[in-house]
């Protein structure tokens, strides 16, 4: 029998995670909430055009990862004396009983949300039938071991899959499913503010993420660089952040900044969230040095979009496999 590590999921229940299972959760995005009752959309609907309040955040390794970023979202292992072994996963549950799981546990905290005035009434039948699954929230997905099935089961229920990595097990993604979309997060443009921003839990992480990036020119579906920015810490050296980007070469970056949410109020102050205008000053440098362009922006969610692509990739026509899916089928 496999005990829960009830400390830190205590805390994430506590910040309205579901658990689900034995290693994964569920947390409804504020911004779901806001599609539904104000028809507001997230600046992934305004970037690729996903149905907001059709989205589901889940990951499958909550509480387990190969980094401990300063910025997540997350408990760490040691923090508030929690201990536990955080860069595996000690026993997995099948695919098919987290994608169920993870279902159910979206249905359920939406459910108050039935004969709200605010929210139309074929809105709200929409949203408990998700249509995108962000397989991201906390923790480093690529930990399961059986990542690719659990793309394949969301798949086969007509979800896209948006998954994102930080780049740290390579292999996991050689061998990977693609799926609709892949995120990987670059929060550093060199070695050693990558061990002061990240604090990785294996010494050869940084090299493991510059192999990833190397690989992304691979993928058929869109693949992105996520940077994410914390004032004090790693908004340098824009002409580092380029290098990596160039060899690469991903269809989007997006440079976000950090949120003061969750866990990481333990160890960030509010003063590390860079503003929106800094977000895109810096954006800015790194898309000059780059060859990429500054195509758009969302201040509410302080976040910017570069690209070369001429055209951006909607997630609303039909796509719900990649290409390399297709191919393989």
């Amino acid at each position: 029998m496999v005990v829960l590590v009830e400390g830190p999921f205590r805390t994430l229940r506590a910040q309205g995670y579901q658990i689900v299972g034995r290693h994964s959760a569920v947390k409804t995005c504020h911004w779901v909430r806001k599609a539904l009752t104000e028809g507001k959309i997230c600046y992934k609907g305004r970037f690729y055009g996903i149905e907001t309040h059709r989205c589901l955040q889940m990951s499958p390794a909550v509480v387990y990862c190969t980094n401990r970023c300063v910025y997540c979202w997350r408990p760490l292992p040691g923090e508030r004396g929690f201990e536990w072994v955080g860069g595996r996963i000690p026993a997995e549950d099948e695919p098919k009983e987290i994608v169920d799981g993870a279902v159910e546990a979206h249905r359920r905290a939406l459910s108050g949300y039935k004969g709200n005035l605010k929210v139309p009434e074929e809105r709200y039948e929409e949203a408990i039938r998700p249509r995108h699954v962000a397989i991201s929230l906390s923790g480093e997905p690529t930990l399961y071991s059986r990542l690719s099935e659990l793309i394949e089961e969301f798949h086969r229920r007509g979800m896209t899959t948006f998954l994102v990595t930080n780049g740290t097990n390579p292999k996991a993604l050689e061998e990977l499913r693609e799926p609709t979309q892949l995120y990987v997060s670059v929060s550093a443009p060199s070695e050693g503010v990558y061990r002061r921003v990240c604090r990785p839990g294996d010494e050869g992480n940084w090299e493991s993420l510059m192999r990833t990036v190397s690989m992304l020119k691979t993928f058929k579906c869109p693949t992105v660089v996520r940077i994410t920015l914390v004032k004090g810490l790693n908004m340098e050296d824009p002409d580092g952040y380029a290098r990596v980007l160039n060899m690469g070469n991903p269809t989007y970056v997006e440079v976000k900044a950090y949120m003061h949410v969750g866990s990481s109020i333990w160890r960030l102050g509010a003063e590390a969230m860079p503003s929106h205008e800094e977000v895109l000053e810096f954006a800015g440098e790194v898309a000059k040095r780059s060859g990429y362009d500054l195509i758009d922006d969302v201040p509410a969610s302080r976040v910017a979009l570069l690209s070369r692509a001429p055209r951006r990739v909607q997630f609303c026509e039909d796509r719900r496999y990649s290409l390399r899916d297709k191919q393989n089928a």
